[in-house]
């Protein structure tokens, strides 16, 4: 488990590393990034993720001053950024590395003189930089390659070039922009478990943009969920997973985790409520639609037959996935409930005492 990652009380004893303090950035008359505030923990890995134009890359490219923000404050451990001169602010950036989406290699040097390349501008020297990059090129496997140039290489061979070259100078943060987004499902795999192996031996503070909710439930401890210049909802990736708040948030969680019920299966059930009404059937009115979300060891549990034999009642599962979620598993169920109303309502309060999370639904249809 990485430095940083900590839950619950314990997680406020631990340092913050950058702070974001109500920055906005206006590029003319676009406001680009409207009034963030962030804390990021020192030693997680914590995402910033929206989709296309949210402002999530500009954000991060706040972070190093890349982009100046209009107004706000970046704090690094504690200096602030903004209040920096030009030559103060050089030495700040080597606290930060960054890895890109297309890599920005130079064609003409070899895998070990692109990760030696921020090294030769510190002014050091030749054995000061074999001291350092060969070590870097094992951590990121590539020692079989150095001597190779960017076009022989692979893009997820690339991308670790990128990563190596980014640790160079012994950086606090490593910032990642969009860095999966231009490699196959396997190659981004490979590249996360190596960024997570860095943050867990490094101790490196991660800050990753995505627009991917995989990446975020594969890696990160904390994400940020931005749209168009906000940060519309933030908070531990299991919380945010089990209890969506915003709209966007569980479209991008449904990217990856079955969270909406399919079209077909809303269908069939308002058919099924309007035959029941269209018959004057008896039961019309005790069907009753939830969403059940378990986490870690309650997956395991049977709560749902206990609640059914407890109280009486038939569950009908519609729809469902069980998956992983920073190494803990995660189930969340559509279920059709049939029983009395004060019998499904104490099964509830039984099932919410279990931790499982409950979120009726009937809204849906």
């Amino acid at each position: 488990m990485a430095a940083g990652r900590k839950h619950g009380p314990a997680a406020i004893s631990i340092p913050i590393m950058i702070e974001i303090q109500a920055v906005t950035q206006r590029f003319g008359s676009v406001e680009a990034v409207r009034n963030v505030d962030l804390s990021i923990r020192k030693g997680e890995v914590f995402g910033i993720i929206g989709r296309s134009g949210a402002g999530k890359s500009t954000l991060v490219r706040t972070l190093n001053l890349l982009n100046r923000p209009t107004s706000g404050r970046i704090l690094l451990d504690g200096q602030d950024l903004t209040a920096l001169s030009a030559q103060q602010l050089r030495e700040a950036r080597r606290g930060i590395g960054m890895i890109f989406q297309h890599f920005n290699l130079l064609s003409s040097r070899t895998v070990y003189d692109n990760i030696a390349l921020p090294l030769e501008l510190a002014g050091k020297s030749k054995a000061e930089i074999a001291q350092k990059v060969e070590p870097l090129l094992e951590l990121v496997g590539l020692s079989a390659l150095k001597d190779r140039y960017p076009a022989q290489i692979s893009g997820g061979q690339k991308q670790r070039v990128g990563i190596a070259r980014a640790l160079a100078n012994d950086p606090k943060v490593l910032l990642s922009d969009e860095a999966t987004s231009a490699l196959d499902p396997e190659t981004t795999r490979s590249i996360l478990e190596l960024l997570r192996k860095i943050n867990q031996e490094l101790g490196l503070t991660i800050v990753l943009i995505t627009h991917q909710m995989e990446v975020i439930k594969v890696i990160c401890d904390r994400v940020a969920v931005m749209e168009a210049g906000q940060v519309i909802e933030q908070g531990e990736v299991l919380d945010v997973f089990r209890q969506p708040k915003h709209e966007v948030t569980r479209a991008l969680i449904g990217d990856v985790i079955a969270h909406e019920l399919p079209k077909g299966v809303v269908e069939r059930l308002r058919a099924r409520l309007a035959k029941a009404e269209a018959e004057n059937d008896a039961t019309k009115g005790t069907d009753h639609l939830f969403r059940f979300a378990f986490t870690g060891s309650g997956v395991d549990q049977p709560h749902l037959s206990e609640a059914v034999r407890r109280y009486s009642l038939d569950f009908n599962i519609l729809h469902g996935q069980i998956d992983e979620i920073q190494g803990q598993a995660f189930g969340s169920l559509a279920i059709l409930a049939n029983g009395t109303q004060e019998n499904i309502n104490n099964a509830m309060q039984y099932l919410r005492s279990q931790g499982v999370v409950v979120e009726e639904l009937n809204h849906v249809i």
